[in-house]
């Protein structure tokens, strides 16, 4: 029995190896979900044999050749219901609201044509204002492992759909941590990409201008192949955004020589447990070769206020306002509240906040800037049933403590489980970077994954693994002469927001000659590679914006071009390289090891 470990990989083993069919698989989870729902309230809608037919239909038409070329082939996923699948409700967990789609949401007619079958639309807080899964009048969620505490939300029943084994992956949405703060309590990597990464179009709007789609998973490693699949510009969606080079699949993998904040300011809201297990995971980065540095989180902590406090909640009022207006109970009381002071809301107040924000954004912009990635709590603590039963705002209002200011700022995140409480809660980390770094991210949240030694979903164990360096939104650029720091023309480096990161040297298969004095009056050296006789050559590695990588190469003048470089520790990266007519017109300096040490010997 396949139900409990849904992950691609399995899935995908069985498939091909004909020892289970997407027939057979939807009709168990079928099953197992409807028999879950009366305790869990996970979905609002689990979709009948025969609206499942045309799914299902379609996959058994295809010749086995055609098999293989649907990466999601009979992958079982389960979709928030403020997220359209066409001919089916689309209720945002508020009934007199609903309406049905004739279309489908871009990036469900996307995973659809991969292959992945639709299970259902799961609950969710209504409208998808709340982050613990109990505002819905279909049902409060709760835990998936321990019944006194709600499973997070607003994507509840999305979290619940993988944590509980009936779906491979779901959809959720996140405007202030409703894709990381269920993932975080329910053992599960919850991606929340870059705004526009994913298409918006067919998602019912809580603040268009920062809602992103999300992905639950059992792993990282699977998040980073829904992305790859996914992470294209539509034109349906007027905030979508194209997806650069540095950030596709071959981004992720094990990040190295990293650095990461912490923030000096911590928040654990009284949980005893939290302190400890937060160094864990710092500890882990560190023993992976990061070099944590802490942070100054009050401008993070000043932007995350703004989602709520300030002018973004007439945004969320701006769908549901009239509804409030005409038929009021149709609204929970709770939502009512927290959108009481929209209408009340001016432009005037709207743009001091937009300024407000913006100057925040500079500053902590600035942080990041040095950074690899921060890493926090996914939240301070968890906050049980109870706790909510009294208080609805509150412990709600503690759960997005680390969440709010990510879409406001413009940030990619990803939650990774990282520990286990003693009470059975999952606990877990977030990561989080700049825009367009979710490859990354993910790649972080799978070195963590593993070296916390947490089994994901279904007690499935996860072994360490060798992959490929993963890269972000910075590249690194070997120099050897002129460039280097202090020297004439590292001011090509530094004024593309380069750092350095260390001096270091080649692998010995080098050669360095002086080329002869240019034009420009400044002396370059010039280094090639030989099979016999080389030497290690003295250089410095610096890291540099990817993106004004173009602009720099087009610098470089003849005999000099960019290769790739062998380092003394066997990693090879873009570096200087001289074409053959420069080093025959050159003089022979390889004896001095570095065109500092023959700067110092010719002075």
């Amino acid at each position: 029995m396949l139900s409990f470990d849904l992950r691609l990989s399995t899935l995908n083993a069985a498939y091909s190896a004909g020892t289970l069919t997407p027939r057979a698989l939807i009709a168990e989870l079928r099953e197992k979900a409807a028999a879950l729902n009366s305790e869990f309230n996970l979905f609002i809608h689990l979709l009948s044999e025969e609206e499942l037919a045309p799914y299902l239909d379609r996959l058994e038409r295809l010749e086995q050749r055609d098999i293989a070329s649907l990466p999601l082939y009979g992958i079982p996923f389960a979709i928030k219901d403020n997220i359209d699948l066409a001919g089916i409700p689309t209720t945002a967990a508020c009934p007199a609201f609903a309406y049905t789609p004739s279309e489908s949401a871009t990036l469900v007619a996307q995973l659809i044509e991969l292959g992945a079958i639709p299970l259902g639309k799961t609950n969710l807080d209504q409208f998808a204002t709340g982050l613990n899964g109990t505002r819905s009048p279909f049902g409060k969620c709760r835990n998936s492992v321990h019944p006194d505490y709600p499973s997070g939300g607003s994507s509840a029943g999305s979290s619940l759909a993988v944590a509980l084994g009936v779906a491979s992956f779901s959809l959720g949405t996140d405007t202030a941590g409703s894709g990381r703060v269920p993932a975080g309590l329910n053992n599960l990597v919850g991606l929340k990409p870059t705004k526009g990464l994913l298409s918006t179009a067919g998602v019912v709007p809580a603040c268009r201008t920062l809602d992103c789609v999300t992905f639950f998973t059992a792993t990282a490693e699977e998040a980073s192949t829904l992305l790859a699949l996914t992470a294209k510009a539509d034109p349906r969606d007027a905030y979508s955004r194209g997806n650069p080079q540095w950030n596709t699949a071959r981004a992720f993998g094990t990040p190295a020589a990293f650095r990461f904040g912490v923030p000096s300011q911590l928040e654990f809201a009284g949980c005893s447990e939290g302190p400890a297990l937060f160094a864990e995971a710092r500890t882990m980065l560190e023993a992976a070769g990061g070099a944590a540095v802490e942070i100054d989180f009050a401008p993070f902590v000043e932007a995350a206020q703004l989602l709520y406090q300030g002018p973004w909640v007439a945004e969320r009022y701006s769908v549901v306002g009239d509804l409030i207006g005409t038929t009021p109970d149709a609204v929970l009381p709770v939502i009512r509240d927290v959108l009481a002071k929209a209408p009340g809301a001016t432009a005037v107040e709207l743009f001091r906040a937009q300024y407000r924000l913006q100057a925040l954004k500079a500053t902590c912009d600035a942080v990041l800037d040095s950074l690899d990635f921060v890493l926090t709590p996914t939240y301070p603590r968890p906050v049980t049933l109870a706790e909510l039963e009294r208080d609805p705002i509150g412990p709600n209002s503690l759960l997005g403590y680390y969440t709010n200011f990510m879409n406001l700022l413009d940030y990619a995140a990803v939650a990774a489980p990282t520990a286990i409480m003693k009470n059975g809660l999952p606990w877990g980390v977030t990561v989080f970077g700049r825009a367009f770094t979710d490859q990354y991210l993910l790649g972080v949240a799978d070195l963590l994954q593993r070296a916390s030694g947490v089994d994901c979903v279904g007690n499935n164990a996860l072994v360490a693994m060798e992959r490929s360096a993963a890269s972000n939104d910075r590249m690194r650029v070997v120099v050897c002469g002129a460039h280097m720091q202090g020297l004439p023309l590292n001011r090509d480096l530094s004024s593309r927001g380069a750092r350095l990161v260390h001096a270091t040297h080649t692998a010995p298969s080098y050669r360095l000659c002086a080329l002869r004095p240019s034009t420009d009056g400044v002396r370059r050296p010039g280094m090639w590679r030989v099979e016999e006789g080389g030497v290690g050559i003295a250089v410095e590695v610096w890291d540099m914006p990817s993106a004004e990588f173009g602009s720099f190469a087009a610098t470089v003048a003849s005999p000099l071009a960019l290769g790739k470089v062998e380092l003394s520790d066997g990693a090879w990266a873009t570096g200087f390289l001289c074409e053959p007519y420069g080093v025959q017109s050159g003089e022979e300096i390889s004896e001095f090891g570095g065109w500092r040490a023959w700067l110092r010997r010719s002075s």
